[in-house]
């Protein structure tokens, strides 16, 4: 029994039940060298029931038993030969005797329990067991605590990644915005941008959808080099001076091999330079097309839609 004894960890031997830590009664009987095993044990308590409390010693559960079985209880195999002093028949395949639930002791427990047994040991192993408890209150207390700062650390890692993925979107729409030429209200250009300038000509005619109204009085065959790369099936009407350098053999040319739907018109009614998209969105340009990027100048989005209306009436 002393070797067996000795080749215990006490702190083993505790476990969590009912939210109290407690020591099985059959593990206590080997402790404290019980020749009867866990009967001297049930004799000690029935004489000073008095001295044991709800909360110093209770009866497992079978639930309660077979948990402690089936993922902790590593020295049940030994205790339970001693649970009634001999070998029960009920012993079940695994060797534990199931006729009896078993009690378990609270640290208060345990102290009590060493004070009305009369065993040459039972003061010197309380000792030692109370020990034990205070070893794990230790480590269940240092466990909580790392417990919360493992949870803590964790929300605080789900809230940066939160805050990340907001400021991640917000950025995106930004570059989006700074990288979108269409999403622009007003754009300046200086001398020698020429190929920024036709780009972005370029995207607003592409937004197109069913028509393209176009006012420059010195427009050129320019004009239909970028016209060409737009949908077919788009009305575009051109509104320029009779003396301009479009030339209508060019667009009945344009319109035969490129399937466009190209009108012009006439007119000395306009001095500035726009684009009407959809009959919806008007442009000021501040350039004439075929002069982009030569000088410095500036492309608008007119926002009023009462100025589109005096240019459509106008046209």
């Amino acid at each position: 029994m002393i070797e067996e004894k000795e080749l215990i960890n006490i702190k083993d031997l505790i476990y969590k039940v009912r939210g109290e830590q407690v020591i099985l009664d059959s593990d206590l009987a080997i402790l404290y060298e019980c020749v009867n095993g866990t009967k001297d044990i049930n004799k000690a308590v029935k004489r000073n029931l008095d001295k044991f409390p709800k909360d110093f010693y209770f009866q497992l559960t079978e639930d309660e038993y077979n948990h402690l079985i089936l993922n902790n209880y590593k020295y049940i195999h030994k205790s339970s030969r001693f649970q009634n002093g001999t070998l029960n028949k009920s012993e079940n395949k695994r060797g534990y005797n199931l006729k009896y639930l078993p009690y378990v002791f609270t640290e208060q427990g345990v102290a009590m329990l060493s004070s009305v047994l009369r065993t040459d040991v039972a003061v010197k192993i309380s000792v030692n067991i109370m020990r034990a408890f205070v070893e794990m209150r230790k480590v269940i207390n240092e466990y909580h605590y790392l417990s919360k700062r493992i949870i803590s650390i964790e929300n605080e890692i789900i809230e940066t990644n939160n805050k990340l993925i907001i400021h991640d979107n917000k950025f995106n729409e930004l570059f989006k915005h700074f990288n979108s030429k269409e999403s622009f209200k007003q754009k300046l250009f200086y001398n020698g941008q020429i190929y920024d300038a036709y780009s972005l000509i370029i995207d607003i005619i592409k937004k197109a959808s069913k028509e393209i109204i176009i006012i420059d009085n010195y427009i050129d065959k320019t004009i239909l080099d970028i016209l060409s790369r737009i949908n077919d099936n788009i009305n575009i009407l051109i509104i320029t001076k009779a003396n301009s350098n479009l030339k209508q053999l060019d667009i009945t040319k344009f319109n035969k091999q490129y399937n466009k739907l190209l009108t012009v018109k006439y007119s000395n009614k306009f001095h500035d330079r726009f684009i009407i998209i959809d009959d919806n969105v008007l442009y000021h340009i501040g350039s004439s097309i075929k002069d982009l990027g030569n000088k410095c100048f500036g492309i608008n989005v007119i926002e009023d839609k009462r100025h589109l209306d005096v240019i459509k009436e106008i046209i």
